[in-house]
């Protein structure tokens, strides 16, 4: 069966929208009003549930093995949701867990981070393993968070701030592999 679903049933008549060389594993679901940009990359057991709200995922970005990716639906409790938007050149790590929330461009989610329901994080982040950032929290670029709930460390360094591009032109490659093999 195909990793890119959609419902018959009403829950949602919307279906991924995939940029260019985009790959997307078999063991992985994507269901719903979801949008990849050019060369991202859904992992095996990745799930990307876009159901109730709209996920858009900017360019080179990579979801990586076991990570969850849905929304907050509109209602009572929240009149408008929160959509996901995720920025380009993002590392999102294993078993990462990130629900209605927005992140820049160049962001590192750690293996088994939780971003919650309206947090912001901003352009150039490192959020370490395990890290919490609760609903509605804001990160400010270019630093280093850890912790749960997590807390500002420290700026980043040049050597971090260089290892966003190279992580997402690293998972590109490797994707790139999968597709001309015909992996999937």
């Amino acid at each position: 069966m195909s990793p890119l679903r959609s419902h018959n049933d009403g829950v949602s008549e919307k279906v991924p929208q995939l940029g260019k060389r985009v790959y997307i594993d078999p063991q992985s679901a994507v269901i719903g009003d979801v949008c990849f940009g050019d060369d991202c990359s859904v992992w095996p057991m990745a799930v990307v549930r876009g159901d109730m709200h709209r996920i858009q995922v900017g360019v080179r970005t990579s979801v990586q093995d076991g990570a969850v990716l849905h929304i907050t639906h509109a209602g009572p409790f929240n009149p408008n949701g929160w959509p996901l938007v995720i920025g380009e050149d993002v590392t999102i790590g294993h078993k990462a867990c990130l629900h209605g929330c927005t992140l820049g461009s160049r962001v590192l989610v750690g293996i088994g981070a939780i971003v919650l329901d309206g947090a912001v994080i901003g352009d150039d982040v490192v959020l370490a393993a395990g890290a919490l950032v609760p609903p509605g929290k804001t990160l400010e670029s270019g630093y280093l968070y850890v912790g749960a709930p997590c807390k500002k460390v420290r700026p980043l360094t040049e050597k971090e701030k260089a290892f966003f591009c190279y992580s997402a032109k690293n998972y590109v490659q490797l994707k790139n592999r999968y597709l001309m093999h015909g992996r999937s």
